[in-house]
């Protein structure tokens, strides 16, 4: 995506401040040379005198460790900035630079520790860094988001010592901050090879008009006997005294429906992404070859309720908006709610449309609700129905069944199978494209489908 840069999250960036009531600690070499002194104790049972030694040593190290810790900065002096290298995606790493600026006068080394949640990274990252008085210094760390949508960061915490390493102090800057994870932008990039067939579609736009066909009114001409009469403009034959008819062009920009069901079912994982997560993917990758197609792209993603609507658009803003809107999509542990989705969609989109509904079949002896809302859709508009495959089922058929278990499996996979080939053979019969793919295939298969769908000029 061009814009990527454009989702980079922003630096952050805060002054250090005490982090608790007592912001001081002893170094370990503080406790090192401690742990000298002991060895007066051995001696010390034949004279006292060794005593009073190993106690002007522990006073000498104790105003050392003073001296020390006067030396070190404030807390107020230190700032620290958090920075992104990249937009944040789902499984893919990230690096994150925390640079640290020391406004003191002595050289420091600083322990620091970044409160980064659960999503972004399985562990707080925990880095050492030297930083030379008055100068800057970087560490990094990657992240790898294993969800989409609103992470949030907590502050900095920051444990700093001298070079002597007997004093440290503590300190934190408050740096919330709120970053969003979007899809894998990278897979949409696997498609080129997409991309480069929907030139084909592009170059509609110089081939010369094809006469007779579409219904997008072109212009009027005189009448040929192989004209229909409904294309006659009679109000044109009055005012000429002659049979006047209107050609027709290829409608060259359609609407095309992204439309995200992020019910229960949409919730199992395949290979540590949800099928949600998959669907997601091959939307994003759909919105682009069809933007690049001149089609205006919309958007529903809806669970018992809309989650996410964007009316029809095309262009860089609105290739924006539509990622962030699908980077907050978010799966339900209820059953989606069909019916108001197609209600919606009926309510915005009145004329005849492209919908690609992303979903994924329930086992019920009943036809599922998705399917009722599909046949009636697909009365008004082309709908491209398109199940998230379970892979587990096919690779339970290829095997032979052994034992009566196995065997068992494998009639109640054959049964599910044989369903699911049942009804989506009945949308079809009512004009709906039906494709079932597995979770790793479904952006390609997707992207496909729509060109074969504009190529044909089914829209």
């Amino acid at each position: 995506m061009n814009s990527a840069v454009h989702l980079v999250p922003p630096a952050a960036g805060a002054r250090g401040k005490v982090s608790r009531r007592v912001p001081a600690a002893f170094g370990r070499r503080f406790f090192m040379l401690l742990l000298i002194g002991l060895v007066w104790i051995g001696p010390g049972w034949a004279d006292s005198r060794y005593l009073l030694a190993m106690l002007a040593w522990d006073v000498a190290l104790v105003l050392a460790w003073s001296w020390d810790f006067a030396r070190l900065p404030r807390p107020e002096q230190l700032g620290i900035r958090r920075i992104w290298a990249s937009p944040l995606q789902l499984l893919v790493e990230t690096k994150v630079t925390l640079e640290i600026q020391n406004g003191g006068t002595h050289d420091l080394f600083v322990e620091v520790l970044d409160d980064v949640p659960l999503n972004l990274r399985s562990n707080i990252p925990k880095m050492g860094i030297a930083v030379a008085a008055g100068g800057k210094s970087v560490a990094e760390y990657n992240v790898r988001p294993v969800e989409r949508g609103d992470a949030r960061l907590g502050g900095v915490f920051l444990k700093y010592q001298s070079a002597f390493r007997l004093a440290e102090r503590w300190a934190s800057a408050a740096m919330p901050q709120a970053v969003r994870i979007y899809p894998n932008l990278e897979e949409s990039k696997r498609d080129t090879i997409y991309l480069i067939r929907s030139r084909q579609v592009a170059q509609e736009k110089r081939l010369a008009h094809q006469r007779g066909q579409g219904r997008e009114f072109e212009s009027l001409r005189e009448y040929r006997e192989s004209d229909e009469w409904r294309d006659i403009c009679w109000s044109a034959t009055a005012r000429r005294g002659k049979l006047i008819s209107r050609s027709y062009q290829i409608e060259r920009s359609q609407t095309v429906w992204l439309v995200v069901d992020t019910g229960r079912l949409l919730r199992t994982r395949v290979l540590r992404l949800s099928k949600l997560d998959y669907a997601i993917a091959a939307a994003l990758s759909v919105a682009q070859v069809a933007m690049y197609s001149g089609d205006r792209v919309a958007m529903l993603a809806y669970g018992r309720r809309v989650q996410q609507r964007l009316t029809p658009g095309r262009g860089p803003g609105h290739l924006r908006a539509l990622l962030e809107g699908l980077a907050q999509v978010r799966g339900e542990e209820l059953e989606a709610d069909h019916r108001r989705a197609v209600e919606t969609l009926a309510v915005f989109q009145k004329r005849r449309s492209l919908v690609l509904w992303l979903t994924d079949l329930s086992e019920t002896a009943t036809t599922p609700e998705v399917v009722e809302n599909a046949s009636h859709l697909a009365q008004r508009h082309l709908v491209l129905f398109t199940v998230v495959g379970q892979p587990e089922l096919r690779e339970m058929l290829a095997a032979r069944p052994e034992t009566p278990d196995q065997m068992f499996r494998y009639a109640a996979a054959q049964e599910i199978v044989h369903r699911r080939d049942a009804l989506l053979r009945t949308l079809r019969q009512q004009g709906a494209l039906t494709l079932e793919v597995e979770p790793t295939r479904l952006s390609s298969a997707v992207v496909n489908q729509y060109l074969l769908a504009k190529e044909r000029s089914l829209i």
